[in-house]
């Protein structure tokens, strides 16, 4: 019976160990220096902003707009004023009133943007 126990435990103990680990399919950036010798974690529109909001925004947030959407978000101007007028950031973490309204971004996905801001928004 104890050698039953062991196994038991030993199978347990290696499953939590191998769902454990991340495999970053999420697109977090990680703290490792980037080729350019630089921190992964600086991020700018164009090199990661830009393909959320082309994945997630434009379809509506096109130009021009469709499905009543009030604006475009087609440049890093326009995105960048939703961010400091229209409140973007509040509506894509929004759970009453998401953006997109078929569901919230993944966390890691919100989380990216929300970081791009407080960087100070980098083109």
């Amino acid at each position: 019976m104890k050698k039953y126990f062991n196994l038991c435990l030993m199978l347990l103990i290696s499953g939590l160990i191998g769902c454990s680990s991340s495999d970053n399919s999420e697109g977090v950036p990680t703290d490792e220096p980037d080729n350019n010798g630089g921190n992964a974690m600086d991020l700018t529109y164009t090199s990661d902003i830009r393909a959320i909001i082309q994945a997630n925004c434009l379809s509506c947030h096109g130009n021009p707009p469709t499905n009543n959407a009030p604006m475009s978000l087609t440049t890093y101007a326009l995105v960048k004023s939703a961010v400091e007028n229209r409140g973007l950031v509040n509506r894509i973490n929004s759970s009453v009133n998401p953006m997109p309204p078929n569901g919230r971004m993944p966390l890691a996905t919100r989380q990216m943007i929300s970081d791009w801001v407080n960087q100070g928004l980098p083109e």
